[in-house]
C-alpha cells in the first residue's frame, strides 16, 4: 500500500517549516521533503564560510577571517518581532525548545545624510533630531493615541472610524509632517511601500501599536534573532516533527506532482509515490502555478567593524527610506555578529536589501553599502520575487511567496498566516498551548 498523508510540505524554507509544525500541532499527519541536501531552501544558513564563498564562485576566504566554523551565512535574514504574532507561532508548536534568542540593538533609519535611531518611547522622542520641536509634540499626541487605541472601545478612536478612516487621513489628523508619516509608516509600521495611505487605519495603527508593545518588551529594539542564525529554525522543526511522529526526507528528488480531478492527490520521488490531500510548498517545486512579481538585489557584506553611528550595536537595521532616494522601495540594510554566534570573533555580517528597479541594482544599493564601508568581501545576488497565480483552493496546492527584500519577519508572517487560513479554512489563534507569555523565547 502506498504511504498516505493529510499534508506533504515540499521544501524546507522558513515558511514551509512554520506550516509543517503547525499543521504537526494541529494532529495532522505530514511528510516534509527537500529536494536539497541542506535545510532552508532559499533561506538556508551557509557554513562554513569556505562554502559561501564557494557557492559565489568567489576564491577562498583569507585568513584575516577568523576560524570559517564560526560563521553562518544567512542567506536572507529576517529579524523576528518580538510580538504576540511571529514568536508566538514559533511557541505554538514549541520549537523554541530547541532555540535561543537574542534581541536585536538597535533600529534606525537613514535621513538627511544621517542614521537615526528609531524614536519610540516619550524620551527617544524628546531626544530624537529626526523631527523638530513642533513635529514632536504632535508626534507624542498621535503615538498616545495609538498606544491607548482600542478596536471596540469607540471612545480610543477620536470620532474616526478604524474600518473606514484611511491613515493618511488619520496622520493629518494629527497634522503630521511628510518626514514624520514616513518614518511613522516605514520604520514603526513597516509598511514596505505608501499604499496603507488610503487603507483603513486600523491595520497601520496595530502595526504601530505591535511594534512599542515589542519594543517596551526588550527596550532596544523590538527584534530577536535566534543565536546561530536562521538555519536552526528548519533544524528545530525536524526534532519537533520527530515528536509527533512525522516524516523528513531530505536530498529527495521530486520527479512529479500527481492530480486526480484537478486536485493533487500524490508525489512521486525516486520510484515512490506518497499519496497526500494537500500540498504546501515553495515556488521552486510548481513554476508553472508561479508568476515574477519583481526582483530582489542582497549584497552580503562581511565586515570587522560595526557601523559607524549606531552606537558601536553588534546588530540592528536602518532602513534607507525610498522618498529620500526617489524610488519606489526602501533600502534596508541588516547587521549580526559574533554576538549571535554567526560570524567569527570581533567580525560582523551586513546585509543590504532592496527591491530591483532599474537594470542597474547594484548601483541601488550603492547608498546602502557606502554606510558600511570599509567593507572587507562582499557577494551580490539578484532573485526573482515569485507568487503563485491561484489561491490553492481547487488544486489543493498551496504555495508560498518567495522572502522579499525587508530584513524582518512581518511581511513572512503575513504569508504564513494566509496559506494556513486558505489551506485550513480557518484563521490562526494567537494563544500559546501552554498560556505562557511571549517572554518564554529570550527567558526574559
Amino acid at each position: 500500500r502506498m504511504p498516505e498523508f493529510d499534508v506533504i510540505v515540499l521544501g524546507t524554507g522558513l515558511k514551509e517549516c512554520v506550516l509543517s509544525g503547525l499543521m504537526s500541532v494541529s494532529g495532522k499527519k505530514v511528510l516534509h521533503m527537500d529536494s536539497n541536501p541542506y535545510y532552508g531552501g532559499e533561506s538556508a544558513s551557509v557554513s562554513p564560510l569556505e562554502e559561501l564563498y564557494k557557492r559565489f564562485q568567489v576564491s577562498a576566504p583569507s585568513k584575516s577571517m577568523g576560524c570559517g566554523k564560526d560563521w553562518n551565512v544567512d542567506l536572507i535574514p529576517k529579524f523576528l518581532l518580538a510580538n504576540r504574532e511571529s514568536v508566538c507561532m514559533l511557541l505554538y508548536t514549541e520549537v523554541t525548545r530547541y532555540l535561543d534568542f537574542k534581541v536585536i540593538e538597535g533600529s534606525f533609519v537613514y535621513k538627511g545624510g544621517k542614521i537615526h535611531k528609531v524614536p519610540c518611547t516619550e524620551t527617544e522622542t524628546h531626544n530624537s533630531d529626526l523631527m523638530g520641536m513642533f513635529d514632536k509634540r504632535r508626534f507624542r499626541k498621535f503615538m498616545s493615541f495609538v498606544l491607548n487605541f482600542e478596536e471596540n472601545n469607540p471612545r480610543t478612536h477620536h470620532d474616526m472610524d478604524p474600518h473606514r478612516t484611511s491613515m493618511r487621513d488619520v496622520f493629518r489628523h494629527f497634522d503630521l509632517g511628510d518626514d514624520v508619516v514616513e518614518v511613522t509608516g516605514h520604520a514603526l509600521a513597516l509598511h514596505i511601500n505608501d499604499d496603507y495611505l488610503e487603507q483603513p487605519c486600523l491595520m497601520t495603527i496595530q502595526r504601530i501599536k505591535l511594534y512599542s508593545e515589542s519594543l517596551a518588551r526588550y527596550s532596544l529594539s523590538p527584534f530577536l534573532y535566534p543565536l546561530f542564525g536562521l538555519g536552526e529554525l528548519p533544524q528545530g522543526f525536524v526534532r519537533l516533527s520527530a515528536v509527533y511522529g512525522n516524516s523528513y526526507l531530505l536530498n529527495r528528488r521530486v520527479d512529479e506532482i500527481l492530480m486526480e480531478d484537478g486536485r493533487v492527490a500524490a508525489v512521486r520521488s525516486e520510484g515512490e509515490v506518497f499519496r497526500c490531500k494537500q500540498l504546501i510548498c515553495d515556488p521552486s517545486y510548481m513554476p508553472e502555478r508561479v508568476k515574477k512579481a519583481g526582483r530582489v538585489i542582497r549584497v552580503i557584506c562581511l565586515l570587522n567593524h560595526p557601523i559607524k553611528n549606531t552606537h558601536d550595536a553588534n546588530s540592528c537595521q536602518i532602513i534607507i527610506p525610498q522618498t529620500h532616494l526617489n524610488r519606489k522601495s526602501d533600502i534596508y540594510i541588516c547587521l549580526l555578529s559574533f554576538a549571535h554566534n554567526v560570524a567569527a570573533e570581533g567580525k560582523y555580517m551586513a546585509v543590504v536589501s532592496t527591491m530591483v528597479e532599474t537594470c542597474n541594482p547594484e548601483k541601488e544599493v550603492a547608498p546602502g553599502l557606502a554606510l558600511l564601508e570599509p567593507i572587507m568581501e562582499k557577494f551580490v545576488s539578484i532573485s526573482n520575487l515569485m507568487v503563485p497565480t491561484d489561491n490553492g483552493r481547487r488544486s489543493q496546492i498551496f504555495i508560498s511567496r518567495s522572502y522579499d527584500h525587508t530584513p524582518h519577519f512581518q511581511t513572512e508572517t503575513d504569508d504564513i498566516l494566509d496559506l494556513y487560513h486558505r489551506v485550513t479554512g480557518s484563521e490562526f489563534i494567537f494563544r500559546d498551548p501552554r498560556d505562557a507569555d511571549c517572554e518564554a523565547v529570550t527567558g526574559n
